[in-house]
């Protein structure tokens, strides 16, 4: 203290202080144009500087043009053409988070709560709402009582809002980054910021969804249980048409899987194997060419997306885990997975679910007659050979079959036991 006392007091220090009064006296005096120039020369001549570094610039009262940066940026941040600036100059402080003296001054003087508004504000441009999430990112990184004043202020439901709504790929990558931050070692809130990103999932947007997605998984793998709600919003996005999105999911229930909801995940990817009507549908012959149409029109249904989707996953799960697969087997995998085989609609549900059958016959020996019975014996040896390309020697009787087939499974002594009802 000693040592800085005397700094002061020297002549290099007493000009020091001179020209911080002059600077302060500048601010307090001048208009727009005047602070917006000054804030230029700030940023030029301060970027990067340690918190001793401007403690020495500014004569040890550097927290006296924070504040009065703070202020204005309070009152002007809804029209103030100069926000992009204010929010740069406030970073620089910001920035010097080894000593948190600024951060916390900023903090009391509800710089917190200006951000989450920037935010809020459809009128500001996105540029500066990414200045805001960055600083946001900054004041949680800095500790749990930080990321607590955030979430305290609503900043969740805020942050979760501007992922969802942006298109900007700057801008939905520091929202997710600024959510995964507040989860970790933010007990109080962790619960909140969980469902949050459960409920983000509904988004219709695919970059949006893959990035949720992405953090859940993260979060998901540190968490003992999991939610009820999360089965049925990451099984929807199986019926996403973009891969990556549908990775995401895929990812996401390979850790479901190990939690207490395993039993409500494999039944519902089973399902989805089935669509509900489906069959009334495909018995509709004029029906069914319409919906052909609108499949060769559009692309691929939805629900055909998700059915090969789900297909995929089945056979990804019991191909690594022999429990998860005898589980699939009671819940009536097999039958699901011939009635897929004969979607001749959507070719990806074909392959999918042929891949997966073909897992469980080569798993379980005693799957092989009830299947073959099925299929016929011309389709079952294409089948065994190359599953993958069995959809190009189906035709529509056979198709039909796999389509109505109603095969009944039951749990033997040591063995699942398969009975084919309509052969």
């Amino acid at each position: 203290m000693t040592q800085r006392a005397d700094a002061m007091c020297s002549p290099e220090g007493l000009a020091n202080i001179g020209k911080v009064v002059a600077f302060l006296r500048e601010w307090d005096r001048g208009d727009r144009t005047v602070r917006c120039r000054m804030l230029k020369s700030f940023l030029a001549q301060n970027s990067g500087k340690m918190f001793y570094e401007l403690e020495l610039d500014f004569a040890q009262v550097a927290s006296l043009f924070l504040a009065r940066l703070t202020t204005w940026m309070r009152l002007t941040y809804r029209f103030e053409a100069s926000l992009a600036l204010q929010l740069k100059a406030v970073g620089i402080f910001l920035s010097t988070v080894a000593y948190d003296q600024y951060l916390n001054e900023f903090l009391e003087d509800g710089g917190v709560l200006i951000l989450l508004e920037i935010l809020s504000q459809s009128q500001i441009k996105e540029e500066e709402k990414l200045d805001a999430l960055r600083l946001l990112l900054t004041v949680s990184n800095a500790g749990r009582s930080y990321k607590e004043v955030i979430c305290e202020n609503h900043g969740v439901k805020v942050v979760a809002e501007c992922l969802a709504k942006s298109s900007a790929d700057e801008m939905q990558e520091a929202a997710q980054k600024l959510l995964e931050s507040l989860y970790h070692g933010n007990t109080k809130y962790q619960s909140q910021l969980y469902k949050g990103l459960i409920a983000l999932l509904t988004c219709s947007a695919p970059k949006v969804q893959q990035r949720v997605l992405h953090t859940l998984h993260t979060v998901q793998s540190r968490m003992n249980t999991a939610h009820h709600s999360i089965v049925e919003t990451v099984l929807n996005t199986l019926g996403s048409i973009y891969l990556e999105v549908q990775d995401e999911a895929r990812n996401l229930i390979l850790v479901l899987k190990d939690h207490d909801v395993r039993p409500v995940l494999l039944s519902g990817l089973v399902a989805l194997l089935r669509p509900a009507g489906e069959v009334q549908r495909h018995q509709n012959l004029e029906g069914a060419r319409l919906e052909s149409e609108t499949v060769e029109a559009t692309g691929s249904l939805p629900v055909f997306v998700q059915q090969a989707a789900a297909a995929k996953t089945i056979h990804l799960l019991a191909k690594d885990n022999q429990e998860i697969s005898q589980e699939l087997l009671s819940l009536g995998v097999i039958q699901h997975l011939l009635h897929a085989m004969g979607n001749r609609e959507h070719i990806d549900a074909q392959v999918q679910a042929s891949l997966a059958l073909k897992h469980f016959v080569h798993s379980n020996t005693s799957l092989e007659e009830p299947v073959l019975k099925v299929m016929g014996s011309t389709l079952f040896a294409a089948f065994m050979n190359k599953p993958d390309t069995l959809y190009m020697n189906m035709d529509d009787t056979q198709a039909e079959l796999l389509l109505t087939n109603k095969v009944k499974i039951s749990d033997g002594a040591d063995k699942f036991v398969l009975t084919v009802l309509n052969i």
